[in-house]
């Protein structure tokens, strides 16, 4: 009984946790977006730039968070990691950032069920997807095919993932065999561009 209530504790810590991390996460990106560093790829890139070692913490920091709260656009992520990094680096910056933010979606919406959801996805685009997605059988190579393809809704289904039961071993299994293509295809073209 004492070990039931030890992990119990452990669990609710560590999402405590996690939650006080995201909000400070968030506060911090806020503010950089209320000062105008998400309007253009080239002023992400100075913001990056203005961290000197740590910008590639920072562009995984916002690469995840862009996944969390979909307001964001992750193309200028994408496109600021290869500018300043190179393709390689740029690459496994977004990569990580990325898949750790779809991970973040999904347990989000495990933890805190359709209202959070409906919070962070517009009702008219929820509506859409799930009367969509509930008609699917083989929704598991949609999730794959939409992960794996530029300018799919994989945010949204980062969270419609978490609602469906869909098992975390197999989503994360989907995210790191599907995601890395379009970050790579991106890191290389972006770097050739600057």
């Amino acid at each position: 009984m004492r070990q039931i209530r030890q992990e119990k504790w452990i669990k609710q810590s560590a999402a405590g946790l996690l939650m006080i991390l995201l909000l400070i996460s968030v506060l911090f990106l806020w503010s950089a977006w209320r000062a105008g560093y998400f309007r253009s790829s080239e002023a992400l890139r100075s913001y990056l730039e203005s961290y000197g070692k740590a910008g590639p913490l920072v562009l995984t920091l916002i690469q995840a968070l862009q996944v969390v709260l979909p307001v964001l656009p992750g193309f200028f992520g994408c496109f600021a990691g290869a500018a300043l990094f190179g393709a390689a680096e740029g690459f496994w910056i977004n990569y990580i950032g990325i898949s750790a933010g779809s991970l973040v979606a999904f347990w989000l919406a495990r933890r805190y069920g359709i209202g959070l959801v409906q919070k962070m996805v517009p009702m008219e685009r929820y509506e859409k997807w799930t009367s969509w997605m509930n008609g699917k059988k083989l929704y598991s190579i949609i999730l794959f095919l939409a992960i794996l393809l530029p300018l799919a809704p994989d945010d949204f289904l980062c969270y419609f993932s978490g609602l469906i039961g869909m098992s975390a071993k197999k989503f994360t299994w989907i995210v790191i065999l599907a995601k890395p293509w379009c970050i790579l295809l991106y890191s290389i073209l972006f770097s050739h561009l600057v």
